[in-house]
């Protein structure tokens, strides 16, 4: 339990620090602004992820993960998110909901951003999926498909399709297909 709660407590500061400090925050809370329901569906997706490691301990975290995943996919269909309990590392942002879908057997590294209308997954050749690194950028409208591996620090464009690898560190990639943008 403990992992779980410092988890959420790093969390829910960086969204506090993002919406503008405790009272943006509370007055989210209280309007039901959009912000708000991503760290909703954040904290609900580590609950989830909590009772998935220890479902297999005994009946009564079985039905407590049964019913954190139940409240996790019943925020996520109304948020148009869908996303694995435990493919996203410590410290997951989610800009803008709608149209994110993450294939629950791809890895997102920590600090990771989404920016709305993302798809993370396998191409559907096979079932390979994508290993995205720390600090990855990832923006509206972007695509990472197939069996793809990231780098840390890693900035994706808006609308970029990446089906292939970027090894290297820093890069920005654009385009479709993705490929890095270079530097003068």
């Amino acid at each position: 339990m403990q992992d779980y709660k410092g988890w959420i407590t790093i969390e829910k500061q960086k969204y506090i620090d993002q919406m503008g400090g405790k009272k943006q925050f509370l007055l989210r809370r209280i309007k039901l602004h959009p912000d708000y329901y991503s760290w909703k569906y954040i904290k609900s997706l580590r609950k989830a992820g909590y009772y998935y490691d220890r479902r297999k301990k005994n009946i009564f975290y079985m039905m407590r993960y049964l019913l954190a995943c139940r409240r996790k996919n019943r925020l996520g269909r109304k948020l148009g998110i869908e996303m694995g309990e435990k493919c996203a590392d410590l410290g997951l942002m989610i800009y803008h909901t709608q149209g994110i879908v993450v294939n629950g057997n791809a890895r997102l590294g920590k600090n990771c951003k989404l920016h709305g209308n993302n798809t993370i997954g396998n191409s559907g050749k096979d079932n390979a999926v994508p290993r995205i690194g720390d600090n990855v950028d990832i923006g509206a409208g972007a695509k990472v498909i197939g069996d793809v591996q990231i780098e840390e620090n890693v900035t994706i464009g808006a609308g970029a399709v990446v089906v292939d690898s970027c090894l290297e560190k820093g890069a920005i990639l654009v385009g479709v297909p993705a490929r890095p943008l270079k530097r003068k």
